[in-house]
């Protein structure tokens, strides 16, 4: 295969991005008719269909393959101008898939010193948010270049490192308890008792449950929030009883907003960095740390000083 045309993965990314021939003409500032011939050489250079012309558009499997070395081309790009102190281009970006929870709680603490120094250098940093058991589907298919996610094992070309571990306890305002559990969450009452969840991928509930209760697959009256952010705060408005970031609720705890429900009991995640393995130090100098691995150290850092280990 003749070597990739760079126009024509910019079109991959930018139509990844924007699910749309008009939005990703926009971003590259070029015609659509531009977009189209560029995605046309593009598919008869590598002989395979790219992109499904549907609304709104997706990418073909062969189109998530390019899509993964896109990303990677436009980092190296976004190191190259770095080294030689050019301005990086508007559209050029680091993405990472992050959880809910940690993007509510620690990862942008963790990542501000970066951020911060990202504004004088003129780079981007995107986050994507899934749940943790998701994140990962991200870096497989090419739409980020590194995520925090729940599993372990690393693709092949990425690294992985663990973070540490997130607990999640049961929590409930003392209104709430007062008015609907007065005899305390037991096994008679959980089944009616309204449990606040994230969303439908969220399942931290029903491990919570079937742990407390010894109940396989547990039923429960399901109101769903989708914000970790707003699930406390709903928590707090009496609007259920939430399985929530010990993190994140340990100050409410403490001052008696919330009240934990068997403080004993709690459901462990731990959490993984995934990157992809770029062909860093070919353009960043020796005593220069490449930007994706500044992201992943920081994360790391963030994460030491954060969860358990």
């Amino acid at each position: 295969m003749n070597d990739l045309d760079p126009a024509g993965l910019d079109c991959i990314a930018a139509l990844a991005d924007e699910r749309s021939f008009e939005r990703a003409a926009q971003q590259l500032s070029i015609t659509q008719s531009a977009v189209s011939q560029r995605l046309r050489n593009l598919e008869a250079q590598v002989g395979q269909l790219l992109v499904v012309r549907s609304r709104p558009l997706r990418l073909t499997e062969a189109g998530k393959v390019l899509l993964r070395f896109a990303r990677q081309l436009q980092a190296l790009r976004t190191e190259v101008a770095r080294e030689l102190g050019a301005q990086v281009a508007p559209n050029e970006r680091i993405a990472i898939a992050v959880n809910a929870d940690s993007l509510a709680t620690w990862v942008l603490p963790a990542l501000n010193p970066l951020v911060q120094a990202g504004l004088k250098e003129g780079y981007g940093l995107e986050l994507i948010v899934d749940d943790q058991d998701f994140t990962h589907d991200w870096l497989r298919q090419g739409e980020v270049l590194g995520c925090v996610s729940t599993v372990a094992r690393a693709l092949r070309g990425c690294l992985v490192q663990a973070l540490g571990v997130m607990r999640y306890v049961a929590v409930a305002s003392p209104a709430f308890m007062q008015t609907c559990l007065p005899d305390g969450l037991n096994a008679a009452n959980f089944a009616t008792t309204p449990f606040l969840v994230f969303n439908r991928k969220d399942d931290a509930q029903a491990q919570w449950v079937a742990q407390a209760f010894g109940v396989r697959a547990p039923r429960l009256q399901e109101r769903y929030v989708p914000s970790s952010e707003a699930y406390v705060r709903a928590v707090c408005l009496g609007w259920g009883v939430g399985v929530a970031p010990e993190l994140q609720v340990r100050d409410l705890i403490a001052n008696g907003t919330l009240l934990a429900l068997r403080p004993d009991l709690s459901i462990a995640v731990t959490l993984y960095w995934h990157q992809w393995k770029l062909l860093s130090d070919l353009v960043a100098a020796p005593a220069r740390v490449a930007l994706l691995d500044q992201v992943g150290r920081a994360l790391a850092a963030g994460a030491k000083a954060s969860l358990e280990t």
